[in-house]
């Protein structure tokens, strides 16, 4: 009796992230490139020490995250994120620095980066910021948070901050403006949606046509807009923190 063995292999349900590391410091990307080839679903796919091989290397492995460091020779990391996302708009970058935030910090966010973290993280921490972006979220650093937030309420940068069809004020509907006001609060598409009482799939439908129509790129764009225009809402509860009790117990508004 002849017994055939076939072989077989799992596979996961969603293929790892495919990330490209930019960084001109060679022991701090080697670093960071180990430990996120640890991760199940992450993958290293290529690594550049600077902004133009950044470009070269988007073009050559269509990575589906960029870590960018901010500061290097010959071309910066903010540089590399305009023609980057410019070119392959399909591709995330989050901006990872060791410095605190500066102007970078709204040229970065302009050019359509998704996040702008700093490197005192702890590598779990990064790890569930860079799976944060793949799920359409924005990390900040809780310092890079403060100073975006301090800057639009002066009204300073807002204005570069926003999407290049901005200026263009195009329609949106009563609807697409509430969402959007909730997702300048720090809202997530679930909590929106538990707010407001519809489902997740329709706030996303919603945040999709109103970036469309705005020309912006993610939240932290959608926040600058908001402010910048004078359409914030009057805060009108106390922080979740303070006096809703556990999260997700909002009352619906």
């Amino acid at each position: 009796m002849r017994v055939l063995f076939v072989e077989t292999t799992v596979q996961s349900a969603e293929p790892p992230i495919r990330i490209l590391l930019v960084d001109d410091q060679d022991l701090f990307r080697g670093a960071i490139g180990i430990l996120i080839d640890g991760q199940p679903d992450m993958t290293v796919v290529g690594q550049a020490n600077n902004g133009l091989k950044a470009v070269e290397q988007a073009h050559a492995l269509d990575p589906d995250l960029i870590v960018m460091d901010v500061e290097m020779p010959v071309m910066n990391g903010v540089e590399a994120t305009r023609l980057i996302r410019e070119q392959l708009p399909h591709i995330k970058i989050v901006m990872l620095t060791v410095s605190e935030p500066d102007d970078h910090l709204f040229d970065a966010i302009r050019f359509g980066a998704h996040g702008y973290l700093l490197k005192d993280l702890r590598p779990d921490q990064l790890f569930d910021l860079l799976r944060s972006v793949m799920r359409d979220q924005t990390p900040l650093a809780p310092a890079v948070a403060s100073r975006l937030l301090d800057e639009m309420r002066s009204g300073l940068p807002t204005a570069r901050a926003v999407g290049p069809r901005a200026q263009e004020e195009p329609v949106i509907t009563r609807r697409e403006l509430e969402i959007l006001q909730l997702a300048a609060e720090g809202l997530s598409n679930k909590q929106i949606g538990a707010r407001l009482w519809i489902t997740e799939g329709t706030v996303k439908s919603h945040v999709h046509n109103a970036f469309d129509k705005l020309g912006l790129d993610n939240r932290v764009q959608a926040a600058s807009y908001v402010v910048s225009h004078g359409l914030a809402r009057r805060p009108q509860h106390d922080p979740p923190s303070l006096s809703r009790g556990p999260k997700g117990r909002d009352p619906q508004g």
